[in-house]
């Protein structure tokens, strides 16, 4: 009897923990994310100008990405290709039956393909495309931090092991993105997340944030 209470109360506090980290996150989020909007609001305005006056078409990128609970949504970015043009190479559709092999190289869309713009060039090197999505954690779907959000197309292989990925909110930055960013493969991603899944508190969102910091200045990978 004493060890089925000892069990319920163990759970009880640990679902009471998770409940704790939770509200602190979102609240964080709130606020980095109003901040931030309030801060790079001049720069995000520039680069909009900036980015029409290279090639007419919409400031801002849409793409459906997948989210907590295997939910999809739309993720905001600068758009750094061409409007209505062709990408130079087609990609082919992956056919993966065991889950996303762990030597997958996840890679954006290399700066020299011609339908990359000037400024898309350098936004995607220096990271900047992502600012928009301080409004996808405004609003909810995203936080600062946690496993960066991928498109359907891959996560719909997703074996039950990597679908862990999926427990929690994807993040403007993550474990991964400071430990490698885009130059790392998806065994390696994956484990990263993991830890950052198992370890989460609001130090290590923090420390995490103190990291992206530094590594976006090194424009080293791309997030």
């Amino acid at each position: 009897m004493n060890r089925s209470l000892e069990g319920q109360t163990y759970q009880v506090e640990l679902k009471s923990k998770s409940v704790f980290i939770l509200i602190v996150k979102r609240l964080m989020d709130i606020l980095i994310s109003i901040v931030g909007l309030v801060l790079v609001s001049p720069i995000m305005l520039l680069l909009a100008i900036l980015i029409k006056l290279e090639d007419r078409g919409p400031a801002f990128f849409i793409q459906m990405r997948t989210g907590r609970d295997d939910k999809v949504f739309s993720i905001y970015k600068f758009r750094s290709m061409r409007v209505n043009q062709k990408r130079a190479i087609k990609k082919q559709e992956p056919t993966w039956e065991n889950g996303v092999p762990e030597d997958f190289m996840f890679k954006k869309t290399d700066e020299i393909d011609p339908n990359v713009t000037k400024i898309g060039a350098y936004i995607r090197k220096t990271s900047l495309d992502e600012l928009p999505q301080l409004f996808n954690v405004l609003i909810g779907n995203m936080s600062i931090v946690g496993p960066r959000p991928e498109i359907p197309s891959i996560t719909c292989y997703y074996n039950r092991e990597q679908k862990q990925r999926l427990m929690v909110k994807p993040g403007i930055t993550g474990w991964a993105q400071v430990n490698g960013r885009s130059d790392i493969t998806n065994g390696e991603k994956m484990n990263f997340d993991y830890y950052y899944i198992k370890n989460q508190s609001i130090r290590l969102d923090l420390a995490i944030i103190w990291k992206t910091i530094k590594v976006v200045l090194t424009s080293k990978g791309a997030v």
